[in-house]
């Protein structure tokens, strides 16, 4: 074998082994940022009044998708698709600030799912919300 091909053996070698580590290091990452689609597809979702009090918002899975339940100021209740509008990253709450934030490129959104900030195209997906008595059921 000469020195030229050599090389290039090489050369392939260290890109596989490049292409591995770095989707080894990448995949963990994807999977936390985006939702999981093959969970259980609940229609209805049945929340206690009591785990979201003024302010909160609590997080749930509705249709295989991850959706957000929160109780405004003045105590009334908006439920989104958690999923952000620009790529599909899952948006968090951030109680101090009283709005959703997305960790992948910094779109931020109000409490009543509005677009305030960053690339999202889009509000938040609204989700029917009711709540009669102690339970709150969303779809």
């Amino acid at each position: 074998m000469d020195t030229g091909s050599r090389r290039i053996f090489l050369g392939i070698c260290l890109g596989a082994v490049t292409a591995v580590a770095g989707g080894a290091v990448l995949y963990p990452i994807l999977r936390y940022l985006s939702p999981d689609s093959a969970g259980k597809k609940a229609r209805k979702v049945e929340i206690a009044s009591a785990e979201v009090p003024e302010g909160w918002a609590r997080f749930f899975e509705f249709d295989g998708r991850p959706g957000v339940l929160i109780r405004q100021r003045g105590g009334t209740l908006a439920a989104f698709s958690a999923v952000c509008t620009h790529l599909g990253c899952v948006v968090q709450w951030q109680k101090e600030k009283e709005e959703f934030l997305c960790p992948c490129h910094g779109g931020r959104f109000s409490a009543a799912g509005a677009v305030i900030a960053g690339p999202p195209p889009r509000p938040l997906d609204k989700l029917p919300v009711k709540e009669t008595g102690d339970t709150i059921t969303v779809g």
